[in-house]
């Protein structure tokens, strides 16, 4: 294939900026801010599901003290009309003692149940505090995720800014390429990772090693305007000054 060396060596420009994308690709792909936003969503995931046990402690707190009012209030109801009676005077000596007792009865009975509604009532206090706890560690962690996610947005954006300049430059530089050489530069690219590299000093720097004496021999006597490979590793070797040939 014959192409004009000055042709030539825009395939090294073309190859700089598809290292270029490449490179944004790669850090597109694994951002620290994705990360970042990974740990707390894992760390949100946790504590939703400590939110929703306290949650559910609460509202099994607040039915229970509402049971043990329900049952304290008619006790003391029945009280109340037991001790109107004994106060009003107007039952019999046996209707009396039964209520007497019975009022010492319901006495018991009701601190037992204000006891039981006391406990109640602290446990609650004890689970709400917990919730609320709870609820201020997932306020936290989701403004955490927000800023985690507006940072990640934020490095994403440029990525993707940078990248289609990069594609802009890389359009323009192949609209000066002949295509076959182009072609050509691309199938090398899809094997070897990138299409061209420059010989300087007698090494490919695409793959890194110095042309024996042979290759170098072939390279110099290659007409200026032959594209050549390396016969190390295929790519296209774009000469330069530098080439030391």
């Amino acid at each position: 294939m014959k192409v004009p060396a000055s042709v030539q060596r825009r395939l090294l420009d073309l190859n700089k900026v598809d290292t270029t994308l490449v490179r944004l690709s790669h850090r597109r792909k694994n951002l620290p801010e994705h990360a970042e936003v990974l740990r707390i969503q894992a760390q949100l995931a946790t504590i939703d599901d400590e939110l929703t046990a306290a949650e559910t402690a609460v509202a099994d707190g607040e039915l229970e003290q509402r049971r043990a009012e329900q049952e304290l209030e008619p006790v003391r109801e029945r009280r109340r009309r037991d001790q109107a009676r004994i106060d009003k005077g107007d039952v019999d000596a046996k209707a009396l003692r039964g209520l007497v007792d019975e009022v010492a009865h319901l006495d018991r009975r009701i601190g037992e149940l204000e006891d039981a509604e006391l406990e109640a009532m602290e446990r609650l206090e004890e689970v709400t505090a917990l919730r609320d706890e709870v609820a201020a560690r997932h306020g936290r962690l989701d403004a955490e995720l927000k800023a985690a996610v507006a940072a990640r947005t934020k490095v994403a954006q440029a990525i993707d800014t940078e990248a289609k300049e990069q594609l802009a430059v890389r359009g323009v530089i192949v609209q000066d390429l002949p295509q076959d050489l182009f072609a050509l530069y691309e199938k090398v690219r899809q094997h070897s990772g990138s299409g061209a590299a420059a010989l300087v000093a007698r090494r490919c720097e695409g793959c890194g090693l110095e042309a024996n004496a042979s290759d170098l021999r072939a390279y110099a006597a290659a007409a200026s305007d032959d594209v050549i490979r390396c016969a190390e590793c295929g790519r296209i070797l774009v000469r330069t000054a530098e080439s030391g040939l």
